[in-house]
């Protein structure tokens, strides 16, 4: 309720206990709202936070916008032109020819220096180690077996060792039969057959140890795993060296038996070669004329196709019409400012949480920023999981608004951040169905977090939902006229699963990151306030022993408060749980409360009002310490500090008044009595503001119906009758109070609430204080309420019941 709400309240009390106060509150318009909130310090603060949002917001959806979000091997459900005519590389020509180049390029075999050496020292000393052999029964076996030695060939050969001029003979044979070897490489049958299959050129490539290379036509290589090629090879290589005769004989049978390959494939030296080749091609060009389809609504993307549409958009931005492209990009930045105005004046209109305060502006723009950027940014660079990335952040958003502020807020931001996102991706209209269909599972089961099946709970029901509705809008969104219906059923489950999955993520993200929410929104979740709701906690347990009648007091208050909560539709468990700490100030000195007073002197009867003041207030800012001491959450530690608010401690303003007038607490002047006349400088009676709380006022529905439950329960032990009329007397006379002293000024308490309000409690009171069995005169053993209710220790709730 608004501060000139008081101003325009009628109060009137009626007599007997049937007759109901009337309040009548002229509410403040959406306008007077919005002026009201222009005129608060915060409004340039929440102004600057709008405009930054709105330009990164803008900057954001316009460069996504630009971009083609397209993934190879999705049907396509629209059909794209170029709008530009423009010669590009044609990438896939262009590999084709790269990949022709590598094949024409030869393959590179490396000489096994090892072999071609042990084969030429063993044939070029064979004449010298036949010299003093007079037969081939002389000759160890495995030289025999390795030269095919017989006695003719033996003779042969010993005729080159006779003197200098014959072994030169034959070193010159040995020789040239090197040169021989160096250009008919002998290879194994796997290594030739992939040399004759593996390239499209007719050489390949030697080199040798020594530096130098040689190519050689493929039908110079020798198979050694053909035999009877390998033996015919053999012979034509021995004759190529001018080996003849039995000398000849004995050349080809080295070359024969035991074969080796002479040569091995080096593949990393051929992996060079062939991206030399390649890299020495010129791209392809083509050109691309305005107008050209890329693809048709119903096509498989190709990778050609992607690649061209890729083309087409960095060439249109590059030399397209200046002002068609800044004419969409004006028109993007207009949409943006659009739905940031529209969320910003739905929280200035009916969240004054977040507009009266520029930090939780900032937070809140930060995560919608937040959320934009990685569902465009991750759209963008991955358009494969778009239906991932493109509905989850949106979700997200709304989930921990939901938490942070309430549902409608959630709906509104949410809705907003998904027509931002629906800008930018360019996407169908279903695609935002899909994203709404999101929110509201997301919004609907969040609607009390109580504990972590909450959030199981919403996470399964969301994937499962989703699911299903993007099946059916996929059914409805997908060409079916050109497509595989293979493809495209595939691509609808992978759909499906994908953003099934997005829902569980959702959930198991929040619950992580909850903590770190609720300390940077300053709220407090269920499953907080259940874990504070125990009796076990320090606090509960420290209040039960030094101040069990205050502990049984805040109970009491607790379900009074519960119910009015729950009958306007405020947060019930937040306001029990404020119930059971807002008093936990009195821990400190509770025989000064006369919940604790069990009999005896009352300790105010030695103190003057001002120091009785200073004990009862003071329970207020001994709470606020304990609680900063404990940690209890910031929207606990307002129930401690605003249960009371402003209101006058009347008991002791009263007792203060009289003492200045010199009159005792019975009406009599002291001077009569002989007791002292309390001397006031100035002889000024005491003033209403010097014995009022310090406040604040409650800003929220719940802290005021705290107050109000508190000052209902404490007040309602006075009465001698505790009938159900007398009761909602008590309550609606007690809320006309504090309605007319502007306690409720500073929270969004309307009308409608404050009798709802009413109405709750008074039938709670009644409830708790219902009839009970009339016993005798003499088995009573109650006291008259009246005289309890003039006993002046009863003072910090007598102020408050008399008020």
């Amino acid at each position: 309720m608004g501060k000139d709400a008081p101003k325009s309240s009628k109060v009137t009390s009626r007599k007997s206990a049937s007759r109901r106060s009337v309040v009548r509150v002229r509410e403040q318009t959406v306008r007077q709202r919005i002026s009201r909130l222009m005129d608060s310090p915060s409004f340039g603060w929440g102004l600057t936070t709008s405009l930054i949002f709105a330009l990164a917001c803008g900057v954001l959806v316009s460069w996504a916008r630009e971009q083609p979000k397209l993934s190879v091997g999705r049907v396509m459900p629209t059909t794209r032109t170029v709008r530009v005519a423009f010669t590009t590389i044609d990438e896939q020509q262009t590999t084709n020819n790269r990949e022709s180049a590598r094949q024409r390029t030869a393959r590179v075999y490396q000489a096994d220096s090892a072999v071609l050496d042990e084969i030429l020292t063993s044939l070029g000393n064979l004449p010298r180690t036949l010299a003093g052999v007079e037969g081939v029964e002389q000759v160890e076996s495995t030289i025999r077996e390795q030269f095919d030695l017989t006695d003719e060939r033996v003779r042969a050969l010993q005729d080159f060792a006779t003197d200098d001029q014959a072994s030169a003979v034959w070193s010159g044979l040995v020789e040239d039969l090197r040169q021989v070897l160096r250009r008919r490489p002998m290879l194994d049958a796997q290594s030739w057959q992939r040399a004759t299959q593996q390239t499209l050129s007719t050489q390949i490539e030697l080199r040798y140890s020594d530096g130098t290379r040689d190519l050689v036509s493929l039908r110079d290589v020798v198979n050694i795993g053909d035999a009877q090629s390998l033996d015919t090879e053999a012979h034509n290589m021995v004759r190529a060296a001018r080996f003849k005769g039995p000398a000849a004989e004995v050349a080809q049978a080295r070359l024969t038996r035991g074969a080796r390959p002479t040569f091995t494939f080096d593949a990393e030296a051929t992996g060079e070669s062939q991206d030399e080749a390649a890299a020495r091609v010129a791209d392809a060009r083509r050109n691309i004329a305005q107008g050209q389809k890329i693809f048709e609504r119903g096509d498989t993307l190709s990778a050609s196709q992607h690649e061209l549409a890729m083309a087409e958009a960095r060439e249109f931005a590059a030399q397209g019409p200046v002002w068609v492209r800044w004419t969409r990009r004006a028109g993007t930045m207009g949409s943006v400012a659009l739905v940031t105005l529209m969320l910003v004046g739905y929280i200035v209109s009916f969240c004054s949480r977040i507009a009266s305060r520029p930090a939780r502006m900032a937070w809140l723009s930060g995560l919608v920023g937040s959320a934009l950027a990685v569902s465009l940014v991750g759209s963008v660079l991955e358009p494969r999981f778009m239906m991932l990335t493109g509905v989850a952040p949106t979700l997200l958003v709304a989930a921990l608004v939901t938490i942070a502020y309430n549902q409608r807020v959630a709906l509104a931001v949410s809705g907003c951040l998904a027509l931002l996102a629906g800008i930018g991706l360019g996407q169908p209209i279903e695609m935002l169905v899909l994203v709404l269909v999101g929110v509201g599972v997301t919004v609907w089961r969040l609607k009390e977090l109580r504990d972590r099946r909450a959030l199981v709970s919403m996470s399964v029901t969301l994937g499962a939902a989703l699911a299903i509705a993007s099946l059916l809008i996929s059914a409805v969104d997908r060409p079916v006229t050109r497509p595989d219906w293979t493809l495209w059923g595939v691509q609808a489950l992978k759909d499906a699963a994908l953003i099934g999955f997005g829902g569980l993520l959702v959930g198991g993200v929040t619950l992580f990151i909850l903590p770190i929410v609720e300390r940077v929104f300053d709220i407090t979740t269920g499953m907080t306030l259940i874990e504070l709701r125990d009796p076990k906690q320090a606090l509960l347990r420290e209040m039960q022993q030094r101040a069990p009648g205050t502990y049984n007091h805040s109970l009491n208050v607790a379900s009074i408060a519960e119910n009015a909560a729950d009958a306007i539709g405020a947060d019930s468990l937040l306001t029990y749980v404020g119930c059971l700490y807002h008093d936990i100030g009195k821990i400190n000195k509770p025989e000064y409360f006369v919940e604790n007073q069990a009999g005896g002197a009352n300790k105010h009867d030695k103190l003057s009002p001002a120091m009785s003041l200073l004990v009862i207030v003071g329970h207020v800012k001994d709470g606020m310490a304990m609680a900063r001491q404990h940690g209890l959450p910031k929207s606990l530690q307002h129930f401690i500090e605003a249960h009371h608010g402003t209101t006058l401690v009347e008991y002791f303003y009263r007792r203060a008044r009289k003492q200045a007038v010199g009159v005792d607490d019975q009406g009599h002047e002291r001077a009569s009595t002989g007791e002292p006349v309390v001397e006031i400088e100035g002889e000024r009676l005491p003033e209403e503001v010097d014995y009022r709380y310090p406040g604040p006022k409650p800003q929220t529905k719940e802290v005021a119906i705290v107050m109000l439950s508190d000052a209902v329960e404490s007040a309602t032990r006075t009465l001698a009758e505790p009938t159900p009329a007398r009761i909602d007397s008590l309550v609606r006379e007690l809320a006309n109070r504090r309605l007319m002293d502007g306690q409720f000024d500073e929270c969004d308490l309307t009308l409608a609430d404050l009798r709802a309000i009413v109405e709750s409690i008074s039938k709670t009171v009644a409830a708790i204080y219902h009839g009970r069995i009339s016993y005798t005169e003499e088995k009573r053993e109650d006291k008259p309420a009246g005289k309890v209710e003039d006993k002046p220790e009863d003072g910090p709730k007598r102020s408050e019941r008399s008020a």
